[in-house]
């Protein structure tokens, strides 16, 4: 497997509020206008699970497979020919303030390795950009 993470983001908000957004997925309901429709479309979801049409990887499906109250939401993707796993971390900085790090583990094939691994960094640290900026509140 190999492992990419985000840089430490800082959220203006509770680990309460932070996890509570997170690990309800129809809360992308509030956001859904804030995706850009050139890389994402058809997005659809419900609590546990989100869909959509990633450009140019086509149809993925994000489950979430464990939720640890203020901690942790792990996501697995059920419908990518390659195992993935993603998964973000809350954790308190104060009562006011949430540090995230989003991780994800793709098992790739060692000759797509090489040409995916910056693509997945980068939409990776462009995901984590947008869960740090969602509105909490």
């Amino acid at each position: 497997m190999t492992e990419f993470t985000s840089d430490i983001k800082t959220v203006p908000h509770s680990d309460e509020s932070v996890f509570s957004m997170l690990s309800d997925l129809t809360n992308l309901e509030r956001v859904k206008a804030l995706i850009t429709t050139d890389k994402v479309k058809n997005l659809t979801f419900d609590r546990d699970s989100c869909s959509m049409e990633i450009n140019p990887i086509g149809k993925v499906v994000f489950t979430i497979v464990e939720r640890e109250p203020n901690k942790t939401v792990k996501f697995e993707a059920t419908s990518l020919s390659v195992p993935l796993n993603l998964w973000i971390q809350v954790k308190s900085a104060d009562t006011e303030t949430t540090k995230i790090k989003m991780t994800l583990r793709a098992d790739l094939p060692p000759f797509l390795k090489p040409m995916l691994s910056g693509r997945i960094q980068k939409g990776l640290d462009e995901f984590s950009d947008v869960i740090a900026a969602l509105p909490y509140e």
